[in-house]
């Protein structure tokens, strides 16, 4: 189960974090309300532990945005405003719970599990950037009416230009994402593979999405 954790005080979120980690769970933090919207429109989180008083979005500014943008992830409140108008304002807001600062642990990891029983396992989302859309259940990727068989290792790598689109994404994250952390592999069989992706990508006649950075890795954008 992977959980989101977005709490602006570092010291509680790596305590969160250690117990969950603990019971199983695989944990990822965020430390304010801008990187909480970032990491929660990914959509590979099954729950979000929230707090409200975050630094430069609120947490009820956070959940109303991601519940707008159709993200349905399982979503605890955990923070000090105890006030009925701040808990129904939370559930209102598109939380499922609301946990009030000072509390249990064991309460949170009761409420945690409730949480899981709730979660139905939802079939991959496409994704899609412009006429370009990844299609995770049949490993194929369309542009326009144009449909292309992609390799796991070219999957995951336009899967995170596309996640990243817009930005450059450097050599070793596409390295880590197309064969894994740690793995010995050279830049010369990372441009090989990009070379054959940006071949399904773009045919002739059609504009270029998949650029190089020279020096630098490889950024998925329309040209102006």
């Amino acid at each position: 189960m992977q959980v989101l954790i977005a709490e602006d005080k570092r010291s509680l979120a790596g305590h969160l974090g250690r117990a969950l980690r603990g019971e199983g769970y695989d944990v990822t933090l965020a430390f304010d309300g801008e990187e909480a919207l970032r990491l929660g429109r990914t959509d590979r989180f099954d729950l979000l532990i929230l707090d409200i008083m975050l630094p430069y979005v609120d947490g009820f500014t956070v959940i109303r945005k991601l519940r707008a943008d159709r993200v349905q992830t399982q979503t605890i409140i955990l923070s000090a405003r105890d006030t009925m108008h701040d808990i129904v304002h939370g559930l209102d807001a598109g939380a499922d719970d609301y946990l009030t600062k000072p509390f249990a642990l064991d309460v949170l990891l009761a409420r945690i599990r409730a949480a899981s029983r709730r979660i139905v396992e939802r079939p991959p989302m496409d994704l899609c950037y412009g006429e370009l859309t990844l299609h995770p259940e049949t490993c194929e990727m369309s542009r326009g009416s144009r449909v292309e068989v992609l390799t796991r290792t070219e999957y995951a790598l336009l899967e995170i230009l596309i996640r990243r689109a817009g930005t450059i994404v450097p050599h070793n994250v596409l390295l880590d994402k197309g064969w894994g952390h740690g793995t010995d592999v050279s830049y010369e069989s990372l441009y090989v593979f990009i070379r054959s992706l940006r071949n399904k990508i773009t045919h002739p006649g059609e504009p270029e999405l998949l650029h190089t950075v020279r020096g630098i890795g490889y950024s998925l954008r329309a040209e102006s």
